[in-house]
Order: C-alpha cells, then sequence, then structure tokens
C-alpha cells in the first residue's frame, strides 16, 4: 500500500464494526426487555398490528372485568329476590290458611294478618335498601321509565330490555293484525220453555250444572250464570236479545262449553235454546275456542298469547298486556322508552353489540300484582282485601300474580346472568389467550434467537476490532520505502 491520506480498509472496518455494535446493542436491548419490536424502526408492519393487538386486549380486558361487575350486580339482586320470593310463599300459605274460617278464631285471623303486615313490610324495606355500590337495585331505579302510554289501550307493560343508543328514546308502535277473542256461546229466548232446562256450562277453568226452571226469564238465567262466574271462567250479558257467553279469558287456551243435559234440545218451539253463532244456529252441544292475538312491534311480528303480546329482540324484549277492549280490536297502539334500565358494557369495544342492557322492575308491594284485582299492599291490615275482609278470592289471585311477578323477574336475571354474562366472560377469556399469543408471537422477543445472535455480534465486534487495528497499522509500510 503506497497511499496513506486514505485508508479504504480502516473506514471498511469502522463501517463493519458501527454495524455490529449497533445489532449487539439491539440484542442486548431485546434480551433485557424481553420484547423484539421495542421501536417503529424493529419492525414497523409489525408494530402496527401488535398495538392493534394490544388495545383489542386492553377492550378484553375491561370486558371481562366488566362483565363480572355485572354478574356481581345481578347476584345482589337476585339473592334479595330470593328472600321476598319466600315471604311471598309464607303469606300464600297464612292466606289458605285464613280461607279456612269454619275453623278460625277471630284471634287466630288477626294473628294471620299481623305476619302477612310483617312479610310486606319487610318486602317494602328489602325493595328500598337493596344496594350495590351505592346503587338501589329494586325500587324501580333500575326499571325503563315510559311515556305515552295509553291505559285505555294496554293495561300492563312490562320492559325488559331496550337498548337506548346514546341516550336517544325508542319509540314503540304496536300495530294489531288480528283481535283477540274469547270463547263464545248464546243462549236465545225470552222464557225457559215448559220444560225445565239442565245446562253444563265450562271452561278450562271448570265446569258448573245449572238447571233452570220451566219459565224461567232471561235475565235470572243471565244472573244465575254470571253468578257462578269463579267457578267455571264464562260470564254472561244480554246482547241483542240472547245471551252471550264469554270466557273470562282470551286465546286458544280459552274456551266456553255449553252442553244440554236435559229438557228441549231439538231447537223447536219458543223456549230458551243454545246456540253457536249470533245467528241463532241451534245446537245441544257448543265448544268454541278463543283467538290469539296477531299484531307486529316496530315491524317485527310478536308472539300472541291471548291478550298479551311478547316481543324479544336485539334491541327491545317487552310483554305488553292489552285491555280487553282495545285486543278485540285492530287499531295501533304506540308508547315510548325514555330512559332507565341498567345497561352493561360486556364486550371489547362500545358499541350496540357489546352493550347489553336490563330492566329491574320495582318490587315494592304496590307493584306486585296487577291492574284488574290489586296488589300486595292491598292485603295490609284495613286495606281492600284484608285476610278480615270478604275478597279471600282477590286476595289469592294478587298474591299468586305477585309471585308469578318476582318468580318471572329471577328466571329473566338468572337466564341474563348465566347466558349472557357467564357465557360471556369465557368467551372473552379464549378470545384474549388467542389474541395475546398472537401478539406475543409479533412483538415478544425469542430468547433462543436473540442468545445466539447476541453471540454472533460479540464475536464479530471483538474480530472487527482486531481488524480495525491490522488496517490502522497497514499505512506503516511505507516507511521502508524511506529506506
Amino acid at each position: 500500500m503506497s497511499r496513506i491520506n486514505t485508508n479504504i480498509a480502516s473506514m471498511n472496518a469502522i463501517n463493519k464494526l458501527v454495524a455490529n455494535n449497533e445489532d449487539l446493542t439491539t440484542r442486548l436491548q431485546r434480551l433485557s426487555s424481553g420484547l423484539r419490536i421495542n421501536t417503529g424502526k424493529d419492525d414497523p408492519a409489525g408494530l402496527i398490528a401488535s398495538e392493534n393487538l394490544r388495545s383489542e386486549m386492553a377492550g378484553i380486558r375491561s370486558g371481562i372485568s366488566n362483565s363480572i361487575r355485572a354478574s356481581n350486580v345481578i347476584a345482589t339482586a337476585e339473592g334479595a329476590l330470593n328472600e321476598i320470593s319466600s315471604l311471598m310463599v309464607d303469606i300464600k300459605e297464612l292466606l289458605v290458611s285464613t280461607a279456612n274460617t269454619g275453623a278460625l278464631s277471630s284471634e287466630e285471623i288477626d294473628a294471620n294478618q299481623l305476619q302477612v303486615d310483617s312479610a310486606i313490610n319487610t318486602i317494602q324495606r328489602i325493595a328500598n335498601a337493596t344496594e350495590f355500590n351505592g346503587i338501589k337495585l329494586l325500587n324501580g331505579n333500575k326499571d325503563y321509565t315510559i311515556t305515552g302510554n295509553n291505559t285505555a289501550q294496554i293495561g300492563e307493560l312490562h320492559v325488559n330490555t331496550a337498548k337506548l343508543i346514546d341516550g336517544a328514546a325508542m319509540t314503540v308502535n304496536v300495530n294489531q293484525t288480528t283481535s283477540a277473542q274469547t270463547g263464545v256461546a248464546f243462549l236465545s229466548g225470552a222464557v225457559v220453555s215448559t220444560t225445565p232446562l239442565s245446562i253444563q256450562i265450562g271452561s278450562g277453568q271448570g265446569t258448573t250444572e245449572l238447571t233452570f226452571a220451566a219459565g224461567t226469564a232471561q235475565a235470572d238465567v243471565n244472573t244465575a250464570i254470571n253468578a257462578v262466574k269463579e267457578v267455571t271462567g264464562v260470564s254472561a250479558h244480554v246482547s241483542g236479545g240472547v245471551i252471550k257467553l264469554e270466557s273470562v279469558a282470551f286465546g286458544t287456551d280459552a274456551y266456553v262449553s255449553v252442553q244440554i243435559l236435559s229438557g228441549k234440545v231439538d231447537g223447536t218451539g219458543t223456549g230458551m235454546k243454545v246456540n253457536s253463532d249470533a245467528a241463532g244456529t241451534n245446537s245441544a252441544t257448543v265448544k268454541d275456542y278463543g283467538v290469539d292475538i296477531a299484531a307486529t312491534v316496530n315491524g317485527t311480528a310478536a308472539t300472541g298469547s291471548g291478550k298479551k303480546l311478547t316481543i324479544r329482540t336485539a334491541m327491545l324484549a317487552a310483554e305488553i298486556d292489552l285491555t280487553a277492549a282495545q285486543a278485540l280490536s285492530t287499531s295501533a297502539t304506540t308508547f315510548s322508552v325514555t330512559g332507565g334500565g341498567t345497561s352493561f358494557a360486556i364486550g371489547s369495544k362500545v358499541d350496540a353489540i357489546g352493550m347489553e342492557s336490563i330492566g329491574i322492575m320495582n318490587v315494592a308491594p304496590s307493584q306486585l300484582g296487577n291492574s284488574d284485582d290489586g296488589y300486595l299492599n292491598t292485603l295490609k291490615t284495613g286495606a281492600t282485601n284484608a285476610l278480615s275482609g270478604d275478597n279471600i278470592f282477590t286476595a289469592q289471585r294478587i298474591v299468586d300474580d305477585a309471585i308469578l311477578d318476582i318468580s318471572k323477574l329471577r328466571g329473566r336475571l338468572g337466564a341474563f346472568q348465566k347466558n349472557t354474562i357467564e357465557t360471556n366472560i369465557n368467551s372473552l377469556n379464549v378470545t384474549l389467550e388467542n389474541v395475546t399469543a398472537s401478539e406475543s408471537a409479533i412483538r415478544d422477543a425469542d430468547f433462543a434467537v436473540e442468545s445466539a445472535a447476541l453471540t454472533r455480534s460479540q464475536i464479530l465486534v471483538q474480530s472487527n476490532t482486531s481488524i480495525l487495528s491490522m488496517a490502522n497499522a497497514m499505512p506503516q509500510s511505507v516507511l521502508a520505502l524511506l529506506g
């Protein structure tokens, strides 16, 4: 080498040494951090993919945490409802015991009433006291807010689920396509003929036999049929000069059965006859079934049972019990869900799919029962349906409906907890495992690979250093030319 101003060999050795030092630094950084990607330059595409996966992992972990918290909320409410259910069973037992008035003294009835009062007060206390993290659960605080509900058209309304996107109100349109009907039969004629008439009247609720003497007037026959309505489930009223018999209940499970047991069965003469229709078609036996209501709710076909509609979609779940007058028509009705309910973000994102909502009704005694017979608080001392009064049958229906209200609410909450929340937790755990594995494969360092690469880099740095030393010494050979 005869030129000394530029040492190309040294420059080459320096470049290689710098590159090997950078590689050695990279290996040391990966082994110390455990990550293959520490900065964007390590793997730009891999960094983008891993950051997206890390974001998804964070959302999944929050979804799991939220689901566990939601499960705890539901479990708290369900535990309180379990106690209310036990109290309701005790009330029913006391009610049935009190109905045995022929064997009970007034003191025993008063003692039963005292226990009923205590149970109802306890139900009220539980409804007001049950809370989670300072949030009341059973006092109606978590029920949906309904506006625009026409009580002349809708008797009972329970909105179980309503997804209100960004708090916007949901308008619910109920469009009836087929009216609900009761079972119907007719008795024509102003009086029973000269032959006594014995008939059997009944429905799915029960049957009884009635015998009318010859010459019994239509009005008296009508009164006699209504007198046994609690047994037969069949009511009567005079319409168009004939007695119209109707099942108390609506729908295909309801029917009216009328059978002539003795008397004039051939439909001749001027006496009272059994008719299968308003036109006066005579028959010795009539059995007519009702019709279930048919309707769409916000364009989706609802399930009709009697005069009750049930709708269950991803956005709305509700039970709509129409009034008798509305059920018999085909007019539309509407109401709005403007707020309320309780929403849980159990998905990995905040969107309609990841949000689940459920309404928890007010379980105060003033809300348990039905609008026709009354509510549980009317069984207290001095109220309309107290045990010492004469409305023991009504009280029984109220208690049965109240028990059904609590049972259905517990069933809904249990189904939500088991089929929605717990399955969601299981699903998210599996998803988290797979997403974490994918992110790890992209971002985490392989220690076996990095250790081998570190050893290689160390050797190269050491050899480069030696080579650089030799390259720097090479120009000294020109001194031999200078003698």
